[in-house]
């Protein structure tokens, strides 16, 4: 646990955090709006015997009482999808529509890619993106399963993504949930932190900086651009934003969310970032009994 102690400074309560990180983590998952609702999913799950509870911020999350739920028939027939509850958060605050084109930078293995097919209705265009090719395959997998047929599946570099085999040339929406340090992942992999080290947070903050610049440049003006990471790590979450706020046409949005979450760091270790990012939002595992996220919403500007 010792990381995690550089954090003290930041959280309301960290004796509660930290009893949190060590509590293991519920199995979630997200109902798949492109084949089924709320209710019938809920109703499939209780016929194989599955203890269902429906979260209070969203009707498609649920917190599922199993051990296998990849084995239920609603997973089996694409119903529903096991993904961590606050991982359906960012797909929900970009918040895109039917019909629209929207680029998810690092999407594999998917989970965030398909639910943003869903949000579009499976029409319009949802770029899924990610230069691990070995991922790839589960990414498709999983839209074959889901039946998310308005994915097209790129592999490239986000930091240099191409519009050159897309009939278009600028996105509606773009998500960008960053590949990070994963600090926010300990209750359900309690060895994230063995190999953890400072230089790796300085590493990763480069990338996401190069990645989350790209996705406002292919966002059209009036678009929205959301940036998430399953990190406590200021460096790799406020940093960010604040470099790309200074470097691109964009300003934050406010982010309303039925969930207990905290504001935004504009101070960290003698480094100042911009005000607005107060207007970001921080889920500590204590807050709703989940694992640790950072989001944040962009706007772009002409």
């Amino acid at each position: 646990m010792e990381p995690l102690e550089r954090y003290r400074p930041l959280i309301d309560d960290f004796g509660a955090f930290q009893a949190a990180c060590k509590r293991p983590l519920g199995i979630a998952a997200r109902v798949n709006t492109i084949k089924a609702d709320p209710d019938r999913t809920i109703e499939a799950l209780r016929a194989d015997g599955v203890g269902v509870e429906q979260a209070d911020w969203h009707p498609t999350v649920l917190r599922l009482e199993t051990d296998s739920p990849g084995s239920t028939w609603a997973s089996f027939h694409g119903f529903v999808h096991t993904q961590e509850e606050v991982s359906s958060l960012p797909a929900l605050v970009l918040d895109p529509s039917p019909g629209d084109r929207v680029f998810d930078a690092c999407a594999a293995p998917g989970g965030k890619a398909t639910q943003l097919a869903a949000l579009v209705g499976d029409r319009g265009t949802v770029v899924a993106n990610d230069n691990n090719l070995g991922r790839l395959s589960a990414l498709r997998f999983n839209a074959e399963r889901l039946g998310a047929t308005a994915l097209a599946v790129t592999h490239q570099d986000a930091r240099n993504f191409s519009f050159n085999d897309l009939a278009f040339d600028e996105f509606d929406h773009a998500l960008v949930d960053a590949p990070c340090s994963c600090e926010g992942t300990i209750r359900k992999n309690p060895t994230t932190l063995e190999e953890w080290t400072e230089d790796h947070v300085h590493s990763v903050a480069g990338i996401q900086k190069g990645i989350l610049r790209r996705a406002v440049q292919a966002t059209r003006p009036g678009g929205t651009v959301v940036y998430s990471t399953c990190t406590f790590a200021p460096e790799e979450n406020e940093g960010v934003v604040d470099h790309v706020l200074a470097a691109e046409s964009c300003e934050l949005q406010a982010i309303d969310v039925d969930l207990e979450s905290a504001p935004g760091v504009i101070e960290w270790q003698g480094t100042e970032y911009d005000p607005s990012l107060e207007q970001a939002i921080r889920l500590y595992p204590h807050h709703n009994d989940t694992g640790g996220f950072f989001v944040a919403k962009l706007e772009v500007r002409a």
